[in-house]
């Protein structure tokens, strides 16, 4: 299991990330595969940098280089999710064996100095990593560049009960008129698969969960209209940490309850409450460039050359040069970052009189967020917000 410290910490970072990141247009972030290589950074350190890094990651930098080996472990470990660490260095430079041996084991490798060798060295492994959906390592290389850490993260998992996708077509808001790739399922477990949260600082928000059968989940997250997708993200990531009270699905009043949420009666011939929970399919790529938020990092003095900053790792002088992110996320039908057949089989039955029924009518018709969660620990592992969802048919029929 996760340390609970550091859910905390890469929860505070993910939610620091969205508030900053998340503006006018789709993103998506994971601190989750940044705040261990901080903290691995951290644990060599030296001076302001291993402060300024201190205060980024929310503990000790005398604890951080093991806790960043434990978080990249314990990832690795959880289903559905899978971690790596790659670490190159040129052959001249010397690293400190008690710091490197905080790493998995058999992650180091050499940098030739050949530009094109190592190229496509990194970028193979970026690959091989993630399956293919980045294939490119986010970092400069020049002759100057001494050692290169990097981390892969990869989420996927199965939707419990799958989607069924259909044309959607919002009738207000930016996406208006435009017919999208919609998705539409209905669950009788409404405590389970929705919770309003009425006071936030970004006011009221709607969380619906989305299950996956192995221990991961998605919460989509709709604020009032108008306002910013980072503070919706913020407020989203306090709600799924138990911060705001909430009202469970269950518990709501007829009417508008909450962001896209309307509960009322209609005819079925099932009374058993229901929702019908209705969102759209989309794929969200971002590039971030890390230093440009240096202080949200910690990276601000780390970029100084005059000087080197990490004698933890190496007697060498060593001073940041650059750091990336580059991320994708998928929500579809059957899953997060995943790709699945599933088939449905009907029979006839005998029909029941019409009684009024409970429906709870759920509808992402507006930009949104997400939130990928390990179900078991609370540890966000990606987040990101959906301004551009997927078309649907050019025509209704």
């Amino acid at each position: 299991m996760i340390d609970a410290t550091a859910v905390r910490a890469v929860n505070a970072m993910t939610a620091r990330w969205a508030r900053a990141a998340v503006a006018d247009e789709g993103t998506v972030l994971a601190a989750a595969g940044v705040w261990p290589l901080l903290a691995l950074l951290a644990g060599g350190a030296g001076g302001p940098v291993r402060q300024e890094l201190e205060g980024a990651l929310g503990v000790g930098a005398d604890a951080a280089t093991a806790l960043g080996g434990e978080v990249l472990g314990a990832l690795d470990g959880m289903a559905g999710v899978e971690a790596a660490t790659g670490l190159w260095t040129r052959r001249d430079l010397p690293i400190r064996s008690g710091w490197e041996a905080a790493l998995p084991p058999g992650v180091r490798a050499t940098l030739t100095g050949d530009g094109e060798r190592d190229r496509k060295e990194l970028d193979a492994w970026a690959s091989r990593r993630t399956r293919g959906a980045i294939t490119e390592m986010p970092v400069p290389l020049t002759p100057a560049t001494l050692l290169v850490l990097a981390g892969a993260l990869t989420v996927r998992t199965d939707w419990v009960q799958p989607f069924r996708p259909g044309p959607m077509v919002p009738r207000s808001g930016p996406w208006r008129d435009r017919s999208l790739a919609g998705l539409t399922r209905f669950t009788e477990d409404l405590d389970g698969a929705l919770r309003v949260v009425p006071d936030t600082p970004a006011g009221p928000l709607t969380l619906s969960g989305v299950a996956g059968g192995n221990g991961l989940d998605v919460r989509l997250v709709l604020g009032a209209e108008g306002v910013p997708g980072g503070e919706v993200l913020e407020a989203g990531i306090g709600a799924v940490a138990g911060r705001y009270e909430g009202r469970p699905g269950s518990s709501l009043p007829p009417g508008e309850a909450g962001p896209g949420v309307r509960v009322m009666e209609v005819p079925s011939r099932d009374p058993t409450p229901r929702m019908a929970l209705t969102t759209l399919r989309f794929t969200v790529r971002a590039r971030h460039d890390l230093l440009r938020r240096a202080g949200l990092f910690g990276l601000r003095t780390a970029q100084d050359a005059s000087r080197g900053h990490f004698p933890g790792i190496s007697p060498a002088a060593l001073a940041l040069s650059s750091g990336e992110q580059s991320i994708t996320a998928s929500f579809s039908a059957e899953g997060f970052w995943a790709a699945a057949v599933t088939a449905f089989s009907l029979a006839p039955g005998s029909v029941p009189p019409r009684r009024p029924a409970k429906l709870i009518s759920v509808r992402y018709e507006r930009p949104f967020g997400f939130l990928a969660v390990h179900r078991a620990s609370g540890l966000v592992l990606t987040a990101g917000w959906v301004t551009e969802p997927e078309a649907g048919p050019a025509t209704m029929w």
